[in-house]
């Protein structure tokens, strides 16, 4: 029993599903999405308020400008790209605390919320309370 209670704390720990990360942005809590794609998935679509910083570029120089205090929330295509997987864990490495979005923008979609980009999708639109 311990052990399956560990586990299910660590998943939530390090994953966070559309829902939370609609609601923890619109509540105004200190985190930050992170677009771990090339640059055209970015363009073409993305979180609204999401940052891009595409997992083969994560490096010292190109997150020292980041809030060490702050949740960075990863995230990528969905259950078939592990760009968010890749970002998450050079996140780590670089010492900032990290979370990994379930389903990646797909289930953002899926689940009624709104994207910003040249396909941007009608959706719930986060109302910010920060």
């Amino acid at each position: 029993m311990q052990e399956q209670l560990k586990h299910y704390q660590d998943k939530l720990a390090y994953e966070m599903d559309p829902s939370d990360l609609f609601h923890a942005i619109e509540n105004g809590e200190a985190v930050i999405a992170i677009d771990t794609r090339q640059a055209f998935g970015f363009e073409k679509e993305r979180i609204p308020a999401a940052i891009n910083i595409p997992h083969r570029t994560m490096n010292e120089t190109t997150v020292a400008h980041l809030d060490k205090s702050k949740t960075y929330v990863c995230y990528c295509d969905g259950i078939g790209c592990n760009a968010s997987t890749k970002g998450a864990l050079k996140m780590t490495q670089l010492g900032f605390k990290v979370k990994e979005l379930i389903g990646g923008i797909e289930w953002w979609i899926k689940d009624g919320y709104a994207t910003e980009g040249n396909f941007a999708t009608d959706g719930t639109q986060i109302q910010c309370a920060c």
